[in-house]
């Protein structure tokens, strides 16, 4: 009943705090409209084709490569007229099929596909990796063993489904999710800051109420308000934008995690600013950082691998390649399996140091 108490006086306190009810329940939402309405995803890219194949290989390889969801295909008649498409940035990265494709891949000889780029911006990296799919695709189809496909400028082996969410609405919603939870529980822990400024623990402790019970319900209240908000997103991106969040049971399972993480860092925040002031001021901007680096703005998949390896650190990347597995590649829990231990081990080990410290500015 003390749990309950303490849980109760909390989520009274957040209700009559308009600015956070906003910002847990509005802003996310739009958002979400305007990124899931303003941008068309990060899985269409612009490519030029250059095809001097003339045999039948090579024309399957451009059938594939028209084909292709993610690409949006421009032919050029020479390699010198492409090359100006790229500096015009009329297209994000080219490639050239050699005349001798087709005897070159019949003799079992590695055939290289030239990528074309004249920047290294996030768009051609988007467009090697995407290139590269196809290319992956079309040696299965063929059953060509032998068949090894270079891409100049890149050696990152991708499979044939897609390494990033899919556009639109069902591109904002899962990393505005991962985003905004997070944040808003960080600044969460202004309410703890609040509370023991204004001597509600040493009240509740005089009442008595056993500090083990105020720990238990600061943790309870941090982590209902993550899925209470989790909740709302996933709900209103299936009811009104139409988006499908995959499996069932792993989608649950992948927002539990994800509040478990947003409660313990919230808690640790508490812990650590004195002021709700600094928390508001530190807490935000180094959510918003977090999620960069995790993918939240941008796919992970379109920066290189020393980005990708340190976004990795954060708990958001994991999470948005949760999200990923279910809304690209219609994963299933096994799927994330992965994904979802790091983030309960992240979970673990916020909560933890949160909780000690917080017991800690209990029982001195």
């Amino acid at each position: 009943m003390n749990v309950v108490a303490m849980a109760g006086v909390a989520l009274r306190r957040l209700l009559r705090d308009r600015r956070a009810l906003f910002f847990m329940l509005v802003l996310p939402v739009v958002v979400i409209i305007v990124i899931g309405a303003t941008v068309s995803g990060f899985d269409k890219f612009r490519v030029g084709v250059v095809d001097n194949g003339r045999g039948s290989l090579a024309q399957g390889l451009m059938s594939e490569i028209q084909r292709s969801r993610g690409l949006e295909v421009s032919r050029y008649p020479d390699e010198a007229a492409m090359r100006v498409a790229l500096r015009r940035s009329e297209v994000s990265a080219g490639i050239v099929i050699p005349a001798d494709f087709d005897a070159r891949l019949r003799t079992g000889a590695s055939t290289a596909i030239p990528v074309l780029a004249e920047q290294a911006n996030q768009a051609a990296q988007g467009a090697q990796t995407a290139i590269a799919a196809v290319i992956d695709q079309h040696a299965t189809d063929v059953q060509a063993a032998s068949f090894t496909a270079s891409v100049t400028k890149t050696q990152q082996v991708v499979d044939s489904k897609s390494v990033v969410l899919p556009s639109g609405f069902s591109y904002s919603a899962p990393t505005m999710l991962v985003l905004f939870v997070f944040i808003n529980s960080l600044a969460l822990g202004a309410t703890t800051i609040d509370n023991r400024r204004l001597g509600v623990y040493a009240r509740a402790l005089a009442a008595p109420i056993h500090a083990r019970s105020i720990v238990i319900g600061e943790v309870a209240i941090a982590f209902a308000l993550a899925v209470v908000q989790s909740a709302i997103i996933v709900t209103i991106g299936a009811a009104v934008f139409g988006v499908s969040w995959g499996s069932p049971p792993a989608a649950a399972a992948l927002v539990v995690a994800w509040a478990l993480v947003g409660a313990g860092a919230g808690m640790l925040t508490g812990t650590l600013f004195h002021t709700p002031q600094q928390a508001s001021a530190i807490g935000a901007p180094l959510g918003i950082a977090l999620g960069m680096l995790g993918g939240c703005m941008w796919p992970l998949a379109l920066v290189g691998p020393t980005m990708r390896t340190i976004g990795h650190l954060t708990p958001q990347a994991w999470a948005v390649d949760a999200w990923t597995d279910l809304l690209s590649r219609g994963g299933s829990l096994a799927d994330i399996l992965q994904p979802l231990a790091i983030l309960i081990a992240f979970a673990i080990a916020l909560l933890t140091v949160a909780v000690t410290r917080l017991r800690h500015i209990l029982v001195p």
